[in-house]
């Protein structure tokens, strides 16, 4: 086989999956946009595939079910692009580790959340909704928080490496307490309900953190 025609098999196989990285962005986004209108139960697989502008054969090929779109949207939304690079791994993440001052740690800390929960509040808000008569989806979010809970361990554990936390206060206790306010429904309680803006609840979120955890 020549190179030449090597080379144009390697083009046309990269040009596909180029294509179907595109059609499944389509997708996801095309998901986004209905649940936030007619929440997950009340989106079909047949209205994703129209405001996509693909074959609901096409959506079944790419993701198998609605809940796995949920859970793709999820994903890129957590960590804010398609790259397959977990959110621990990610340079956010990775700067809070390596910064030796605590106080430091948790600034840093609170301004990735401000960033995490402008993209998936809302979508927390759909799936708490969803659980309610979708037992598939009540199991998939006791699955989420508990993700989040084991992130906000390491968190912690980040914490302690570079001093003691708080007297009397266990890694658990902290990681649970860090879980709690760094959730999305405190997020929406404070900048939906309340209207504090971005800034405020990153101000606040680090200050409570701080005097909570800290000695």
């Amino acid at each position: 086989m020549s190179e030449i025609t090597k080379s144009k098999r390697r083009y046309h196989s990269a040009r596909r999956q180029a294509q179907a990285a595109e059609t499944r962005r389509q997708i996801v986004e095309a998901a986004r946009r209905l649940f936030a209108e007619r929440g997950y139960v009340g989106t079909t697989m047949e209205t994703i595939a129209r405001d996509a502008g693909v074959a609901v054969e096409t959506i079944y090929a790419a993701f198998g079910s609605k809940r796995a779109i949920l859970s793709r949207l999820l994903d890129v939304s957590v960590v804010g692009d398609e790259k397959p690079v977990p959110l621990l791994e990610r340079p956010g993440p990775q700067a809070v580790r390596r910064e030796r001052d605590q106080r430091r740690q948790v600034q840093m800390f609170a301004h990735d959340i401000r960033e995490i929960m402008e993209r998936v509040s809302p979508i927390f808000d759909l799936m708490r909704a969803a659980a309610k008569t979708e037992p598939d989806i009540a199991e998939y979010l006791q699955h989420i928080l508990e993700e989040r809970l084991r992130g906000m361990t390491q968190f912690v554990q980040w914490l302690a490496t570079n001093g003691p936390l708080r007297e009397g206060l266990s890694l658990s206790d902290a990681a649970e307490t860090v879980w709690a306010l760094s959730s999305a429904e405190v997020y929406r309680l404070l900048t939906v309900d309340r209207g504090w803006p971005g800034e405020r609840y990153e101000t606040w979120l680090a200050e409570t953190l701080t005097l909570l955890l800290l000695p």
